[in-house]
């Protein structure tokens, strides 16, 4: 696919938690093309296990509505306890008042579907940033 963007963050780390293999496989690649560290999840308990393993990490970018019990939501308000600063991307296709109301303060709402190339100018703009 190759490099979409010339003016990447190398070294910024992203978690992304993402039910959906395909999505998370080329949203993943993308970024990593783009110069970012990508790890992805599925859920939410193993985006909190990662982080609690103690694993560098710069943004979490995750899905609103996760298997397992624990949705977006609640993992950026758990991840916030610990890392009040870490920027936090949502995404969703289904997303309604109660969802977008539970999101943390100082977070970006993403709508599927969307661009891999848009995610990509936005984690630049948030990496720049931080």
């Amino acid at each position: 696919m190759g490099a979409v963007l010339g003016s990447t963050r190398n070294g910024c780390r992203i978690l992304l938690v993402e039910d959906e293999p395909l999505i998370s496989e080329l949203v993943a690649g993308v970024l990593e093309e783009n110069g970012f560290t990508v790890h992805t999840v599925a859920t939410a308990r193993a985006a909190l296990d990662y982080l609690s393993a103690g694993y560098e990490t710069d943004l979490l970018f995750t899905d609103i509505m996760l298997p397992g019990g624990m949705n977006g939501a609640e993992l950026a308000r758990e991840v916030r306890k610990a890392r009040p600063e870490m920027p936090i991307i949502y995404a969703s296709g289904f997303c309604g008042p109660n969802e977008l109301a539970a999101m943390v303060p100082r977070s970006i709402f993403l709508p599927k579907p969307y661009n891999p190339v848009d995610v990509c100018a936005l984690v630049n703009r948030i990496a720049a940033t931080h």
